[in-house]
């Protein structure tokens, strides 16, 4: 897993890449998912985020994704569990302080960063973590939030 992460923060662009082109599709699935039920369709589709982000990014499915603000590098694997940029105990070597073996998670998500077109997000600070929408699916929450403010946009007649 380890060595694939790795893989995924060097090749951050080709997973934009690849997250932009899937993304629109799973917006236009939006009918399939509320036909279904967002609450029945979440376990099983969160079962397949787990396999496919777990798979690249080591995710850790805390619900609120931020792999394409942090150079689709996983922030949740830092052993400190934060959420925003590095903390004071990076080596000089880039590894990190509690797991001497391991490259920060912050310095791999800025190397990320670099490469992205949104790299830029990065410096966006991130809400803390939600623990209780943990182990649920981030990319139908997405969904959901979106259309619920075109929508709202909508009626209140401002448009997105």
């Amino acid at each position: 897993m380890y060595s694939l992460r790795l893989m995924a923060s060097k090749n951050a662009r080709l997973f934009e890449i690849a997250y932009n082109l899937v993304d629109p599709f799973l917006h236009a699935l939006d009918p399939l998912w509320r036909k279904i039920g967002y609450d029945r369709a979440e376990k099983p589709f969160a079962v397949v985020e787990e396999l496919a982000k777990g798979l690249f990014f080591d995710c850790q499915m805390c619900g609120r994704c931020t792999l394409n603000s942090t150079g689709m590098t996983c922030p949740m694997n830092c052993p400190k569990d934060i959420r925003n940029g590095p903390c004071g105990g990076v080596r000089a070597d880039g590894n990190c302080e509690i797991k001497p073996d391991m490259r920060c998670v912050w310095m791999e998500a800025w190397r990320g960063s670099e490469k992205m077109k949104g790299g830029g997000k990065i410096n966006n600070i991130m809400p803390p973590v939600d623990h209780t929408i943990k182990g649920t699916s981030a990319w139908l929450r997405v969904i959901r939030e979106d259309n619920a403010a075109k929508e709202k946009a909508s009626e209140d007649g401002s448009g997105i």
